[in-house]
């Protein structure tokens, strides 16, 4: 696993029934989380920067899954806060649901480290029990530690 990415992973930016039932809704239910604790200062700019990369291409993956992202001078590091919808919810013309959000604030400097975040969380929710591993989590914690542990076999 990356040491970046295990500097990201935080149980406090996990939302395990994100309330919302739009994308644009539970971007801006996560962006909040992230304002919450610091990692963003507007989260309304970030959730429209956010919105308007997912309105260009969406990243719904197919297998339940989306990355939507901002390369943004609104974080000062990349952040990565996290949605689980048992109901799912549409992200872009994908008929299939999205029920795991990870949603990543970018620094325009950081893509690179950005890449090496999202291809190892890519690479762990790629098979199918280990996304049902993380829809099953029932704190943050476990979540970030599914996550963490599954990471480490992919590496």
């Amino acid at each position: 696993m990356s040491a970046l990415l295990s500097e990201i992973l935080d149980p406090k930016l996990v939302v395990l029934e994100v309330r919302e039932g739009t994308a644009a809704e539970a971007i801006l239910e996560i962006a909040e989380l992230l304002r919450d604790h610091g990692h963003v200062d507007d989260y309304f700019k970030f959730g429209d920067a956010v919105m308007e990369r997912e309105g260009r291409t969406s990243t719904n993956t197919g297998e339940g899954v989306a990355f939507p992202h901002a390369r943004t001078d609104l974080v000062g590091r990349i952040a990565l806060g996290i949605g689980r919808s048992a109901e799912g919810i549409r992200f872009g013309p994908s008929k299939e649901l999205v029920h795991l959000i990870f949603l990543f604030g970018v620094p325009k400097q950081m893509v690179t480290d950005y890449l090496v975040c999202v291809g190892a969380v890519a690479r762990v929710v790629k098979d199918k029990a280990r996304r049902d591993a993380l829809m099953t989590a029932t704190t943050g914690e476990d979540f970030v530690e599914q996550l963490r542990a599954a990471s480490l076999l992919v590496e």
